[in-house]
């Protein structure tokens, strides 16, 4: 077993499996993510990515295996819990509120994890420390100026950048970012990888990432997924230098 309590340990997966009757999604993911560290997981459709992330937040219950979250025992907790104890996170698909401003949605956002979300007879205006929050968060992606546009309003990339804010809003010690330069241009690449370069160095980051020049850039350490199971796992230059890397993913391409 990998011990749970080890000083400076964020995440702990000891043989994860989520099977979906004879579909074996995940199928005993053994992994250890230190406090502060930056790690990418690869590979190809059907790898099993976002089911581990799924697995991480609970928003899957596990079929087997264990999770530990800076020593304590997860596994069966629900996804508000984990959220509440500081496990943030975004979707391939941007889950926002499109109709309300780029400022409405990170205001919720901020809330959502405070008591003043259970106060009902005072608006969210009511609370400047909020809004001083929601502003620092909006001017760090140098959205500010459109802070009162719907989001419909917003490009493909700024929507992912307002979906990123919306995950670090509830301050959280890990930041699971599912594809975040998905469908981008270089140029909103290049905003989104400067953001996670940006972030608090104590916020551990978890991403799953096909465009390997952002995964190679951002990340500590890679974890390469392979039919559910962990195919080989190291530092960037010893998955560059994997001979089994190079022919399933690297060199065949990674697609979605």
């Amino acid at each position: 077993m990998i011990p749970s309590d080890a000083p400076g340990t964020c995440l702990v997966l000891e043989k994860v499996s989520k099977h979906f009757g004879g579909l074996r999604a995940v199928d005993g993911v053994t992994l250890e993510i230190r406090a502060g560290e930056r790690r990418a997981i690869i590979g190809p459709n059907g790898a099993g990515k976002t089911t581990l992330f799924n697995l991480i937040t609970g928003e899957f219950p596990v079929t087997a295996g264990r999770i530990w979250f800076f020593g304590q025992e997860i596994t069966h907790l629900p996804p508000h819990r984990r959220a509440a104890l500081g496990i943030g996170r975004t979707f391939q698909i941007t889950n926002l509120f499109p109709k309300l401003t780029v400022l409405e949605n990170v205001l919720l956002a901020v809330q959502g994890l405070r008591p003043t979300k259970y106060v009902m007879h005072r608006p969210i205006w009511g609370y400047p420390e909020l809004q001083q929050q929601a502003r620092h968060l909006i001017e760090r992606v140098g959205l500010w100026e459109k802070r009162d546009l719907p989001l419909t309003n917003l490009s493909y990339g700024e929507q992912r950048q307002v979906e990123v804010l919306l995950a670090l809003a509830g301050g959280p010690k890990l930041l699971l970012l599912d594809e975040p330069t998905a469908g981008l241009s270089p140029g909103e690449t290049r905003v989104i990888v400067e953001i996670i370069r940006s972030l608090d160095p104590t916020i551990t980051v978890l991403l799953i990432e096909h465009d390997m020049d952002v995964a190679f850039e951002v990340a500590d350490r890679i974890t390469v997924l392979h039919f559910g199971r962990v195919l080989a796992e190291g530092t960037k230059a010893e998955i560059k230098a994997n001979r089994e890397v190079q022919n399933i993913y690297l060199g065949a391409g990674t697609g979605s």
